[in-house]
Formats: structure tokens, C-alpha cells, sequence
């Protein structure tokens, strides 16, 4: 298997160093709900977590929330809340979100304000080892020190000056260097430090976190290609100063943007579809099928019309993995081993999943044809059956009324989970609301309580 490193510039062989494979993925900051280019960020990496594990790796799955930051602050005030209860909202929401589209969980969401120890114990590390310095409550990296500072980005410190505007900071020795950690204003929440009360800088929180949980040496470090400077950048300055250890990651892995209205979905500049909106329009492979059919490396514009098409394509892919017929048994079989060879092929070439899905649309079409011809299509049903669900796809079949659970006993449902939640049985109600999901069934919590849809509908 090869993947595209955007540290070389180049596709490089995926050669682990044992069979678990450490991946830690640039998580949200949750001021407000997550919207479809989140999405399709975490559906790519869910699909590389996917086939790693289909070829027999076991994937140790990092993802942090930035649960602090001025934007979280801001819009707290704004709501008339506190940081800490829009955040608890706001990662509920991303979460089931992200069950709706069926992306796993990762196995450890590390939050900042739970590891400040460790964020400030990196930074003294660095501060010791000549790579940071104290200003008037303030701590930045100094990144002269580190010679190989522009590596990811492919730039130098004199292209970074031209390229950006810089505002003068005399507090900082050199323009371009950046704070590990921000002494706190005024009512703002802060941490005690050694360097007085204030919250570590965004680009330390990753490094530490990554460094806690999977130590100083990734296979996959992953996000948004927006990402790649200054954060992914500043990651790799910090981290190999800190831990002396080079690479930091072997596989640098970027995805491109999604783009609406000719720019950037982004929060920021109130160019967003959410989540939510789009799944109450649209089936989640629906919308992991718009996503897959472009490759994870390229830009992709968001349009309804797009992801309607894709749903079609899904209820083709559900037709054949529905079709049945009473093929004899010395009847010509559909073979499935050519679609499945041209799958892995695909895959393995830095997993090009519109590929992949053209095997498993070719493969859906001789179904069909066999189905019509009297051949025998199980074999070849199992093999797409499987190998749509690599690529994080439910394709429901129907199974007479018991596909699609009882609206009154939804309803019962969803009550008995309220009560639980009322009563503090997080426990007790994640699970109801977990068997719900496997079922086909979405609960999303609002003001005005919990509502509830079949996501095939």
C-alpha cells in the first residue's frame, strides 16, 4: 500500500513498524455544530482506518477536541453560557453526528483542558532545551532554533514574511514565532502555569496530546489541508525539539477542501451546510458516496444535485444486494474476484476510492446481469456486501416490516432514554440510543426535545 506524504512531496510505501498503527487526526473546536466539511474529513479517515484494519491492522485512533479557545469563548458569551456547557452541547452533537455517518469512534477523544499538565510540562521541556522562552506571561517558540522549521509547508522563515501579513509584537524575538502558552484577561477561564494563570496556545495542545497518547513517533498524523501551516507545521517544530525523535510522523495525510459558493466551507466566514442539515436531506451513504467518488487529496464542490445522484447510485448498490433468484446449481456462477482485485488495487494506491467504487459499481452491474441470466450471484453479493461496508457503507436491505422499527416503539423508546438521561444513566441511554442506531434510527436532542428519523428514509 502506498500513501501520499506531504512532508516528501510524494506516495511512499505504508510499512508500520508493528502491526498497530498509531493515527492521530486534528479534531474540532466546538463553537458551534460541525458542518459537511468536517464531515467529509472524518469520513476520509474513517475509510483509511477501515481498510487498514480490513488488511488486518489494529488502528490505535487519536482525536482531540479544542474545548477551549477564543472562539468557544466568544460564542459562549454571545449565548449567555458558559464555555464548559457549550462545549458539553456541542461535542454531543458531533458525536452522534458522526454515528449518523457512520464514522467510528475514535478510541481516545483527549480534550485540552484535561491535559494541561502534560501541555505544560512539554513546554518547560522546551523552554529548558532552548526552544521556547517566557515574555511578560506569555511563552513562544523560537523558531530560528529549529532548522528544519518549513519542512511541511516547503517554505523558508524569509517566504513565510513575505507571504503573511505580520503584526510587530516586541514581546517576541522574532516575528514568525508562536505562543505555546497565552497569559488570560480578565474573566477569561485560565490555568495556573509557572509563567502565571493563562491557556496553552493552539498549536501545543496536538503535540502534547499526541505525544501522551501515542507517543513521539506516528504513522498517520491527519486533517484538513488548511492545516498543513501554520498548525501541522508548528507540530513538527515542537514535538521533534521536545522529544529529540525524527520523523515526528511517516505519513503526513491532507485532504482537500470542501468548497460551496466558490470558497471554503468555513464556520468562520458563515459559509456552512451542517451536519444535520444535510442529513435530514440526505442518507448517509448518500453523502459518504458524494464524498468517496473524489478522490480524499483533491477539492470538492458541494451541490444537492451531487449528492442526490450519489444516493441513486446507493439504491442501485442496495437493488443488487437485494436481487434473488433459483439458480440451479450447476448454473455459471457471478464470479467476484476480478472486482475485488481491482478494489485492493485501488486502495492500495493511496486509497483511491473513486476507483474502488467503479469496481463496486461494475461489480453491481453483473449482479444485476446475472441475476436476469438465472446465475448463481450470492458469492458475488457477500463480496460487495463486504466490501461496501470498507468503505463505511450500511446499504440497508429490506427485511419485510422489521427493516424499519415501529414508530410507537421508537417513540417508547426515546422516552425510556430521556427518563434515563433525566436520571443520570448516561450509560443506560447510550446504549438505547446505540441499538437504535444499528437499527437504522437517528435521535437528535434538541430544545424541544428528541426527535427521531429512519436514516434510510
Amino acid at each position: 500500500m502506498k500513501l501520499y506524504d506531504s512532508l516528501t512531496g510524494e506516495k511512499r510505501d505504508f510499512a508500520p513498524k508493528g502491526d498497530e498503527v498509531k493515527m492521530y487526526v486534528c479534531g474540532v473546536t466546538p463553537y458551534s455544530s460541525a458542518h459537511v466539511g468536517h464531515a467529509m474529513s472524518y469520513v476520509y479517515f474513517d475509510t483509511l482506518r477501515r481498510y487498514l484494519e480490513f488488511l488486518g491492522y489494529t488502528v490505535k485512533h487519536v482525536q482531540n477536541f479544542t474545548d477551549i479557545d477564543d472562539k468557544i469563548i466568544v460564542a459562549a458569551d454571545s449565548q449567555k453560557t458558559s464555555p464548559v456547557m457549550l462545549v458539553e452541547e456541542l461535542v454531543e452533537e458531533y458525536l452522534m453526528d458522526m454515528a449518523n455517518l457512520n464514522v467510528q469512534p475514535a478510541h481516545i477523544y483527549p480534550r485540552v483542558t484535561d491535559e494541561i499538565v502534560k501541555i505544560v510540562e512539554m513546554i518547560e521541556g522546551l523552554i529548558e532545551k532552548g526552544f521556547a522562552y517566557e515574555s511578560h506571561g506569555d511563552v513562544y517558540y523560537r523558531v530560528t532554533k529549529f532548522e528544519g522549521y518549513g519542512k511541511l509547508s516547503h517554505r523558508t522563515l524569509d517566504g513565510m514574511m513575505a507571504g503573511a501579513r505580520v503584526e510587530p509584537n516586541l514581546q517576541k524575538d522574532h516575528a514568525m514565532d508562536f505562543t505555546l502558552w497565552k497569559a488570560s484577561k480578565q474573566g477569561e477561564p485560565s490555568w495556573d502555569s509557572p509563567w502565571g494563570p493563562g491557556r496553552p496556545g493552539w498549536h501545543i495542545e496536538c503535540s502534547a496530546m499526541a505525544v501522551h497518547y501515542l507517543g513521539g513517533h506516528l504513522d498517520i498524523h491527519g486533517g484538513g489541508q488548511d492545516l498543513v501551516f501554520p498548525h501541522h507545521e508548528n507540530e513538527i517544530a515542537q514535538t521533534e525539539a521536545f522529544t529529540g525523535e525524527e520523523p515526528f510522523a511517516d505519513h503526513w495525510i491532507h485532504n482537500g477542501l470542501l468548497q460551496i459558493d466558490d470558497g471554503k466551507m468555513s464556520k468562520s466566514f458563515g459559509k456552512m451546510v451542517t451536519v444535520r442539515e444535510a442529513l435530514s436531506k440526505f442518507s448517509s451513504d448518500g453523502m459518504r458516496l458524494f464524498f468517496l467518488n473524489s478522490h480524499y487529496h483533491s477539492p470538492l464542490a458541494y451541490t444537492d444535485e451531487s449528492i442526490e445522484g450519489q444516493q441513486r447510485a446507493a439504491e442501485r448498490m442496495q437493488a443488487a444486494l437485494d436481487a434473488s433468484n433459483i439458480a440451479d446449481a450447476t448454473a455459471e456462477a457471478v464470479d467476484p474476484a476480478p472486482y475485488r482485485e481491482r478494489f485492493m488495487t485501488a486502495m492500495d494506491d493511496d486509497l483511491n476510492t473513486p476507483q474502488a467504487l467503479a469496481a463496486l459499481f461494475d461489480l453491481t452491474r453483473e449482479i444485476n446481469r446475472g441475476n436476469d441470466e438465472k446465475k448463481r450471484i450470492t458469492a458475488a453479493q457477500e463480496t460487495l456486501r463486504e466490501l461496501t461496508g470498507v468503505l463505511g457503507l450500511r446499504l440497508y436491505a429490506e427485511e419485510g416490516e422489521s427493516a424499519r422499527p415501529a414508530s410507537p416503539l421508537v417513540e417508547l423508546l426515546a422516552e425510556i432514554r430521556q427518563e434515563l438521561r433525566d436520571a443520570k444513566q448516561f450509560e443506560l441511554a447510550d446504549r438505547i440510543r446505540d441499538r437504535l442506531q444499528a437499527l437504522g434510527v437517528s435521535l437528535e436532542d434538541g430544545a424541544d426535545g428528541t426527535k427521531w428519523r429512519n436514516r434510510s428514509s
